[in-house]
């Protein structure tokens, strides 16, 4: 994830938070990038729209509708609003017009994310690939939102599929429809008052003391967590040894 700290108001603000050439944190990506920069002799060239999956969409959320106009986009909507569910998103909420040498520019972030703490976020998503190539044209863009995000008490960030995409978007992929299907309130109970006895549960063990039908109780279990009523790790995949615990 790559912070640009609300208190950057030049693009050398910038700078001094992501100070390397390459900004790719996966290290053959980066390394590609350093030798392809070597051997151009500058920047590399910017990366075509054909190579990304560029879908226009809608996501409808508690809070609204969001839009997304790329496949990372939308995954970014269904990361946030899984891992927080009263979070507001907000798509291509401001257009920011600011001087770059002599001319006027402008720039519009991908989203403006509300939490539930309180904190509000100016986000934009950027390929890792995409974020190396054009650092140096983003960067006087990325300056000019740091200090707009500043000024009304927001955050600025840039994140790429490394901050997007890993277990977390898998477990939201599956646990989000869960959230609102129907479900055995009784064999919930159970499951809840199994993981409360326990000395240290996990998906396993609540499954294998519950009674009946094993389907039954392996979906109910699967829509406490989807509920966030039995709470287990998101950043890692839910396996049987997965740790629970019962709220």
């Amino acid at each position: 994830m790559y912070w640009v700290s609300t208190g950057g108001e030049s693009e050398q603000g910038v700078r001094s938070i992501c100070c390397v050439p390459c900004l790719c944190t996966d290290t053959k990506l980066r390394d590609d990038c350093v030798l392809r920069r070597k051997q151009n002799g500058g920047p590399l060239r910017r990366i075509p729209l054909s190579r990304r999956s560029h879908i226009i969409g809608f996501q409808p959320l508690t809070t609204g509708i969001a839009q997304h106009e790329s496949a990372l986009e939308r995954d970014f909507v269904t990361l946030t609003s899984f891992l927080d569910p009263s979070a507001s998103i907000t798509s291509q909420p401001i257009t920011i017009s600011y001087r770059s040498g002599t001319r006027t520019r402008r720039y519009t972030p991908d989203f403006l994310v509300r939490l539930i703490t309180g904190r509000s976020e100016l986000v934009e998503v950027k390929y890792g690939a995409d974020l190396c190539a054009s650092w140096e044209r983003l960067k006087p863009s990325f300056a000019a939102a740091a200090l707009r995000a500043r000024e009304e008490g927001w955050a600025f960030r840039v994140v790429t599929e490394q901050d997007i995409r890993g277990p977390a978007l898998e477990n939201a992929k599956r646990l989000l429809p869960l959230r609102g299907a129907a479900w055995d309130t009784q064999m919930g109970a159970r499951a809840l008052a199994v993981a409360r006895s326990l000395t240290a549960p996990t998906f396993g063990t609540v499954l294998a003391a519950l009674p009946g039908s094993r389907a039954l109780a392996l979906s109910t279990i699967w829509r406490l967590i989807a509920r966030g009523a039995l709470r287990v790790e998101l950043s890692a995949p839910i396996t049987l040894h997965t740790p629970v615990a019962a709220i």
